[in-house]
């Protein structure tokens, strides 16, 4: 029997946007849920790059109706299926799932309950612990839409990935190699190198020290087919001007200073987008063998705000926090 919903929950929210100190624990009423939705009861909550942005109201515009207060941030998470709305088809209560609350009027998952959207949550692929699925709705997607529907990445096409070792980077390579492509990853520091490398990169760069044209030139001696750019464009643009004629670029809005490809190539930003067909792709792509999803540092619900910070840092793949 699953266990009873209670009126009450705790988050981390905030009265007011603002710095971090306006995020803190609260007791708040656990949300409603429509006929289109799932209550999820969160086990970990994805920690993204945005999150301040988010935090500090630069993102209100985008809220359906206008931000209520005490608002609850978080864009992404995963838990276990509390109850399900008459219309729900494909997921039931019980189900281990991930999901999408990004800017939703009923809040976020940095706290014990959040109603998503039944087609913007999917069961937590096999293999998978349920904090590293708390990534998968926004980085994972992102990587994945940037791939195949942007860059319409092909078996046997080379591929360069700048950011390899974060959140979106370390998923993308994965995703790419099953998907047939010649990959190299470009990360950063030593530690990410050494990720990029055991995730199966055919050959890896440091982002900061080496000949990175050289190394460019030497793996795609014809140039790039795609380049999927993941952190700062103004340091990628050099790189980017090994992506042959016809070539795609694409880099998830966000990305700043945004990069500028080379005449005769074309360069698209893009927003992570869930969708059904998207999540079930994604699952396929996870489950057709090992899939390493790398949680940088878990954090408790009560380090909200140092998260916000941290992730802002350098770090290695996806921060989440543990909910309950």
């Amino acid at each position: 029997m699953p266990a009873s919903i209670p009126d009450k929950m705790r988050a981390a929210a905030l009265d007011r946007f603002g710095g971090p100190e306006v995020l803190g624990i609260k007791t708040i009423s656990v949300p409603t849920h429509g006929d289109d939705e799932v209550l999820v009861r969160v086990a970990a909550a994805g920690i993204g790059a945005w999150d301040w942005m988010e935090r500090e109201g630069q993102m209100a515009e985008m809220i359906p109706g206008g931000p209520k207060f005490p608002y609850v941030p978080g864009a992404d998470g995963a838990g276990e299926i509390a109850a399900v709305g008459k219309n729900v088809k494909d997921l039931k209560v019980g189900d281990q799932v991930y999901g999408s609350a990004f800017m939703s009027n009923k809040g976020g998952f940095y706290a014990e309950y959040v109603a998503v959207k039944a087609d913007q949550a999917a069961k937590i692929p096999k293999g998978l612990k349920v904090e590293q699925a708390a990534g998968l709705a926004a980085d994972g997607l992102t990587g994945l839409q940037g791939l195949e529907e942007h860059l319409q990445l092909k078996s046997g096409q080379k591929l360069l990935i700048f950011g390899a070792s974060g959140g979106i980077g370390h998923i993308a390579v994965q995703l790419a190699k099953r998907m047939g492509a010649k990959v190299l990853a470009v990360a950063s520091g030593e530690d990410g190198v050494e990720l990029a490398r055991r995730l199966g990169a055919d050959a890896v760069a440091e982002g900061h020290q080496e000949d990175l044209e050289k190394v460019c030139r030497d793996f795609a001696p014809d140039g790039f087919d795609a380049a999927l750019v993941l952190a700062r464009g103004d340091a990628a643009e050099p790189l980017l001007r090994n992506v042959r004629k016809g070539g795609r670029i694409a880099y998830p809005n966000g990305v700043e200073p945004a990069p500028k490809g080379p005449e005769g190539v074309e360069t698209k930003a893009y927003d992570g987008i869930p969708n059904p067909q998207l999540m079930k792709r994604l699952n396929e792509l996870i489950e057709a063998g090992p899939f390493h999803l790398e949680i940088g540092r878990l954090y408790a619900l009560e380090e909200a705000a140092k998260a916000q910070q941290e992730v802002l840092k350098h770090h290695l793949g996806k921060y989440a926090m543990k909910i309950q």
